[in-house]
Parts: structure tokens; sequence; C-alpha cells
């Protein structure tokens, strides 16, 4: 379970927040990216019970560990990059782009010391924080893996709300993954503005359609 070791051991003089992603992988729908800082170990140590990657917890507990945080009086950010920008830039940068987003919600009010990103790289240009990778950070940092069930339950909830708009690919359930619902909506309907056009499973429908 993830505790609040590392972000103590730091020994660093001001405001840590922890950043994760959501949506690297779907073919479609926004990057989404959250950024957590508990200001307290207070605040840390009574939400520990209820926090763990997003991804080993269950849609039920997610939801619940996302409306703790909003109410435990944690700093809290979210930022996107849009399907427009992940085609762009590549899915990489789009997923910084939406890092420095959310990290920057929470500047917007208090001055940030350090950042935790999840994963083995960092952004090169354009972050202005004092910034460690930490791999598998969502298992092992309590502020990223709160950033991850920011990031995961948002990203949830706007896939969910486009497939009221194009209910064919299945988005309310697979999130925009490349599942048999998701491909069999694309082989019937062709591509939607909200697929991601430089993924290549994406770019090989609109070639075949073109052909």
């Amino acid at each position: 379970m993830p505790n609040f070791e590392i972000e103590t051991t730091l020994n660093i003089s001001g405001l840590i927040v922890g950043v994760d992603e959501a949506g690297r992988g779907p073919w479609a729908g926004p990057v989404v990216a959250g950024a957590v800082c508990f200001p307290d170990l207070k605040i840390a140590n009574e939400l520990i019970p209820f926090i763990n990657d997003s991804k080993k917890l269950t849609p039920k507990k997610r939801e619940k560990a996302f409306d703790l945080l909003h109410q435990s009086g944690a700093y809290i950010g979210i930022g996107e990059a849009s399907v427009e920008e992940i085609d762009t830039i590549n899915i990489l940068q789009a997923t910084f782009l939406a890092m420095r987003r959310a990290v920057s919600k929470i500047q917007e009010k208090y001055s940030i010391a350090f950042t935790l990103i999840d994963g083995n790289s960092l952004p090169r240009s354009n972050w202005p924080w004092q910034a460690k990778a930490i791999i598998n950070g969502d298992t092992l940092s309590l502020s990223i893996a709160a950033a991850s069930i920011i990031a995961k339950v948002t990203r949830d909830r706007i896939m969910a709300h486009l497939s009221q708009e194009f209910p064919m690919y299945g988005w309310g359930r697979n999130a925009g993954y490349g599942t048999p619902q998701h491909i069999e909506g694309l082989q019937q309907y062709g591509v939607c503005i909200y697929h991601r056009k430089s993924y290549a499973p994406i770019a090989k429908i609109i070639s075949s359609k073109k052909n």
C-alpha cells in the first residue's frame, strides 16, 4: 500500500505534489492528469486506508476515494490534453502537458516546492518545479496514488459523457481502449472526432476507408 514515506524522507521545506495520468493507452479521448498535495501529515494519515493505485481499486472504491480526497483538505489539480494535442505533439508530450496543467491549478493558490511524477521519465522543458520520477510511484507514494485516482475517475467520467454522443463504441465501459466492442464499432461506423488519429489502429482504419 502507498504511504507518505517518500514525501517525508525527501526533507523538502514546502509543498510536495504527486502527479499521475490516466489515458495514455486508449484509442480515443483526452489524456488526463491529476495532481495532489497533502498540506499536512494529519490529512495524509487519515486517507492512507482509502488510497491505493487506482488500478488496484474497484470503481466503487475509486469513487469513494475521489470524494474523500475532495473533502479532506488536500490540494487537488486536474489537467487535460486534447485528442488534437495528442495527435500533434505525441502522447508522451501531451501527457506532460496535461500534468503541467494539473500542477498549475494548485500553483494558482499555493507555492509548490517539489513534484513527484509517476513513471521513469521527467518533462525536459516547460516544467518550472523541481521533480523526481518514481517508477511504480502509484504503489509507493500516497500523493501519486491519490493523483492516479483523481485522474482515473475524472477521465472515466469524461469518456462516459462522450459515450452518450457516440454510444456505438462502448466508451462508458471500455474508456476508449481497443476492446472487441470498440473495434466492432469502428468497423461498422468508422472513426469519430474523438479518436486519436496518430494511433496505429485508428490510422489503419482511416487508411482502409480511403482505399
